[in-house]
């Protein structure tokens, strides 16, 4: 019934001219020609599309068809005939402008009533400014076909427009701007010889009744309500749309199993249920579906192993089960799909080798345009059947585990328009084999794979490649020759790919308006190629981490991301009329830049990213910073800037990262609290003086990382911060802070949950966030890593009293430094629920008692330092510990003992007995075989010497008297010693 249904309607469009000729002895009725003139001039038609709209005929007047015989309006086609690009109109604002010229718009005149025999009525594409849909359209019983899709009306859709019983068609469908909306279908049921509805994109989330009042359409072929905030499925007792050839419910929010009164539709060719929260097992019912051509399930939740019912679908074309969670093995019965034409399980579980596609007996397979199996662990050698799909236009692979080497027989793929093999474990050499017949690719992705490209230098390319994405792969240490063939190149990304040489001249020619260059991550040297404007905006260019130097070339004005970090670039960064730029990512970080920040930045409305860091930046920041509304991140870390950080930086609300630590800024930290997205404040390593500001832990309720540490902060530790749950670094060392640590930081749940990477709302940008800390002893920079650090570090201030037990609640910590403080008390006995912690270092304090036996539960300790407190009694042992055996971790408590200090603890036998019993066993070992040897050689020893002692006195002649004048004093004197001791004892008892 739709297929005829979509002929007549088709042979209708097509008659359309020749109605026109056959009515040419036939004038439109005046009455209409009137109606028609009132239509247009309430209508704005910037294009002049109505502009044949004139003279007495209506008939032949642009979109409008007459009867031929009774010369009465039946057709108006008032589609925008424009070609519409949905991916372009969101970023190409000047294609976006052009297209909406085209559009008709204004008012839809009532004078169409005045048309009593019109039943076709088509205004999509068009742009009514979410005008309301007419009501009288309700009055226009002739009409069969009414297409408003894509019109931009807005509201709730008219309940009038069930008086249309005689309707076939009906599109009100929008997928670009979904303004319409429906509290309730009941209209719907009216409309009894309906047969095509689209309602995709109209807000149905309060009509509840949708399923049982579209269920009243018994000639209902085709219904489309995707894009339509769908939220269940109701019960269904039995489904009379017994013809329905077409279910289209994708992108909706329906979270359940899949109903079972669908599988009993066994008319359905066309089933997409992509996009919603389906989960569950899919019934055995499915396979009953035999007619189906299409069947879309991607982007839901099936978390099963691929049904078996799918390989009785023998007639598929189309089959995307993208984007879920099936696992396990793709069977070998998937060969029994020979008809497929699209084929994707990208983005699952899938695990194994992917079985050989029988091509044979012809024509299994031998339409198969597109195979998509990336996001995977699959793995294996590619199959070499791949190399028989002669229909292949898309063959992606990447994101797998596939290994070995390409199948030169992937290059006989004469139809091959894109070849993703990215992101595996291939190995081998490509050569001029595996694209010798590839005439038509135009995309090549190879990156992240063990390959070496090894083609000749006088190799010619039989394709004309658009984009080009070889990072990892060996292509070096010189650019292929054969780049210089590639015309048409609009992405090109050969990162880390050894080039080690000059970029040659012919590179500059051909590549310089390319849309998206990444050379990154080479030894490229000279000077940075002057880039030109392209035709496209929004350009990509990623040159960081090689060797250019020289100065920085002016942006070119298209460029969106312009990243250079990591060079040897000299000089002021040049000035340009920031107007024009449609910058969004800067990135100059770590290179030699001088000179004071450009003010030009200020006039970069839609800038989103500026990396500044790690140059020779001098001089003050611009106060017109705080104009970047749009500004989400600013790193100025490691320059020489100075002054006063300007307070218009609180104006910049849609900040989340604010670096701007070492450098040598004084003076207040400026008000930010209206910041409160503000993820990373870091401000360490400057000259600021003031009080820790309260706003920060009363507003700025997003914070994660907070670096104050090298400054002159002074006060108390604002209790206030406790209120930061999310907050993971606490960083205030090396200030003057007084008082006590404040026991509710024990309740910074961010130091005990699990943590996610932080992303930052950049365009097609991996820029991720960094902070400085030290830890362990060390300052290091945390960058991919930081999101699972967690950190308090305190050391190095004035705090006084007891450490907090509330502290040991922080079982996600990982570094907690308190050193070069006035800390006193005990160190508290629950140290040990610091399950994660890493480093600890509690030095110079005033700490007292014995460290806690719990310290050797730390697993995960690898840095402690506990020196030059007041702690006593025996050193605990056993697990980590046993591994931190450097004395200086425990010098300066003279009162502690035992191992790995060489002082012994009362009771200790040797100065080992404070070892674990093992150890005492060991030395016991070793005493029991040594002192036999010792006791052996004592003697001859003695006898040795002896001789030798005489020897001396027999032919020493002056020594010898020497020798016995000090035995004749000495036994003088203890004779002398012993008669007065004796002469005491004798005096006392008389």
């Amino acid at each position: 019934m739709a297929a005829s249904t979509n002929v007549l309607w088709m042979l209708l469009s097509l008659c359309f001219m020749e109605g026109l000729q056959l009515a040419s002895s036939v004038t439109c009725v005046k009455s209409e020609r009137r109606a028609l003139i009132k239509f247009k001039n309430a209508i704005i038609d910037e294009s002049n599309r109505l502009a044949s709209w004139e003279g007495e005929d209506c008939c032949t007047w642009k979109g409008v068809s007459c009867n031929n015989k009774t010369g009465h309006v039946e057709q108006l086609h008032l589609h925008n005939p424009a070609p519409f690009d949905y991916d372009r109109v969101n970023y190409d604002t000047s294609y976006a402008a052009n297209y909406s010229r085209t559009c008709l718009g204004g008012e839809i005149s009532e004078s169409l009533l005045d048309l009593e025999q019109l039943f076709y009525l088509d205004l999509s594409m068009n742009n009514f400014s979410g005008a309301r849909i007419p009501m009288f359209l309700g009055s226009m019983i002739s009409l069969r076909y009414l297409d408003l899709s894509v019109a931009r009306f807005g509201g709730n859709v008219p309940h009038h427009l069930g008086n249309l019983s005689g309707l076939q068609y009906l599109d009100l469908g929008d997928f670009w701007t979904n303004r319409l909306a429906a509290d309730s279908l009941g209209w719907v049921s009216k409309l009894s010889s309906l047969e095509h509805l689209d309602l995709s994109g109209v807000q149905l989330g309060e009509a509840e009744d949708w399923l049982s009042e579209i269920n009243m359409l018994p000639s209902l072929s085709l219904l489309n309500l995707s894009n339509s905030n769908v939220g269940r499925i109701p019960a269904l007792p039995q489904a009379n749309f017994t013809s329905l050839v077409s279910l289209d419910l994708r992108n909706n929010i329906i979270n359940s199993v899949l109903p079972l009164w669908l599988f009993n539709i066994s008319s359905l060719k066309h089933l997409r249920l992509d996009g919603n929260g389906f989960n569950g097992r899919i019934p055995d019912v499915l396979g009953s579906l035999t007619s189906l051509t299409a069947l879309g399930l991607s982007s839901n939740f099936f978390n099963t192993s691929m049904p078996d019912s799918i390989f009785n679908l023998t007639n598929l074309k189309y089959l995307d089960l993208s984007q879920n969670k099936f696992q396990g093995k793709i069977p070998t019965a998937i060969n029994r799909l020979c008809k497929l034409q699209f084929f994707d399980l990208s983005d699952n579980r899938f695990t194994g080798e992917m079985p050989e596609l029988e091509t044979t007996p012809f024509p299994c397979f031998h339409d198969l345009e597109y195979l998509r199996l990336s996001y995977n662990s699959m793995q294996g050698p590619i199959p070499t059947s791949f190399g028989t799909l002669l229909s292949l236009r898309e063959l992606d692979i990447s994101n797998n585990r596939f290994n070995g080497s390409i199948p030169s027989s992937l290059g006989q793929l004469l139809k091959l328009e894109k070849l993703d093999v990215s992101n595996n474990a291939l190995t081998g050499v490509v050569s001029e084999l595996h694209f010798s017949e590839l005439t038509r690719l135009t995309e090549l992705s190879m990156s992240l794979n063990s390959l070496v490209f090894n083609m000749s230098s006088q190799w010619i390319p039989p394709f004309q490649l658009k984009t080009i994405k070889l990072a990892s792969c060996v292509l070096g240490p010189q650019l292929p020759p054969w780049l210089q063939t590639q015309r048409l190149v609009e992405e090109l990304r050969i990162s880390n790919t050894g080039i080690d040489e000059n970029l040659p001249g012919w590179f500059q020619k051909l590549y310089s308006r390319v849309h998206y260059l990444d050379l990154s991550t080479n030894n490229i040297s000279g000077k940075l190629p002057k880039f030109e404007e392209g035709s496209v905006p929004y350009r990509r260019l990623i040159l960081h981490s090689n060797k250019f130097d020289g100065p920085l070339t002016p942006i070119p004005a298209d460029v969106l991301l312009w990243d250079v970090s990591d060079n040897f670039l000299t000089g002021s960064i040049p000035l340009q009329n920031g107007i024009n730029l449609t910058l969004q990512v800067l990135i100059l970080s770590n290179n030699q830049l001088d000179g004071e920040m450009p003010i030009f930045l200020c006039e970069v409305k839609g800038i989103m990213v500026i990396d500044l860091s790690s140059n020779e930046l001098s001089g003050t920041l611009p106060r017109c910073l705080g104009d970047l509304q749009g500004l989400a991140m600013l790193d100025l870390t490691s320059n020489n800037l100075q002054g006063e950080i300007p307070s218009s930086l609180g104006a910049l609300t849609g900040l989340l990262s604010l670096h701007l630590g070492d450098n040598k800024f004084y003076g207040k930290l400026p008000p930010l609290q209206n910041i409160t997205y503000l993820s990373i404040l870091d401000v360490g390593k400057n000259e600021l003086s003031d009080p820790i500001p309260p706003w920060i832990g009363e507003n700025l309720s997003n914070l994660q990382y907070l670096s104050l540490f090298s400054n002159k902060f002074y006060g108390h530790i604002p209790p206030q911060l406790c209120q930061l749950p999310g907050l993971q670094l606490l960083d205030l060392a090396g200030n003057n802070l007084t008082g006590g640590i404040p026991p509710c930081l024990g309740n910074l749940t961010g130091m005990i949950v699990e943590h996610s990477a932080i992303i930052h709302p950049t365009e097609d940008v991996d820029y991720g966030a960094k902070v400085d800390a030290i830890v362990k002893g060390t300052e290091r920079r945390y960058t991919k890593t930081l999101p699972f650090l967690t950190s308090i570090d305190l050391s190095d201030n004035k705090l006084t009293r007891q450490i907090p037990e509330e502290l040991m609640d922080l079982k996600g910590l990982l570094n907690l430094n308190l050193s070069g403080n006035y800390l006193k008390g005990k160190i508290p006995g629950k140290i040990g629920h610091l399950k994660e912690l890493e480093s600890l270092d509690l030095s110079r304090n005033q700490l007292s008692g014995s460290i806690p036996p719990t310290l050797s539960s730390l697993n995960f300790l690898s840095y402690l330092n506990l020196s030059f407190n007041n702690l006593s009694g025996r050193i605990p042992t056993g697990n980590q510990l046993q591994t931190l055996n450097d004395e200086s971790i425990y010098m300066g408590n003279d009162g502690l003992c035992g191992t790995p200090l060489l002082k012994p603890c009362p009771g200790d036998k040797r100065g080992n007995d404070s070892d674990t019993p093992n150890q005492v066993n060991e030395n016991d070992d070793t005493d029991d075989s040594f002192f036999p040897w010792f006791y052996i050689g004592l003697g001859p020893g003695f006898l040795i010497g002896l001789v030798g002692f005489c020897s001396v006195l027999l032919f020493k002649d002056s020594w010898r008297v020497a020798y016995f004048h000090y035995i004749e004093r000495a036994c003088k004197a203890i004779l002398g010693i012993t008669a007065a001791q004796a002469h005491r004892q004798r005096t006392r008892f008389h």
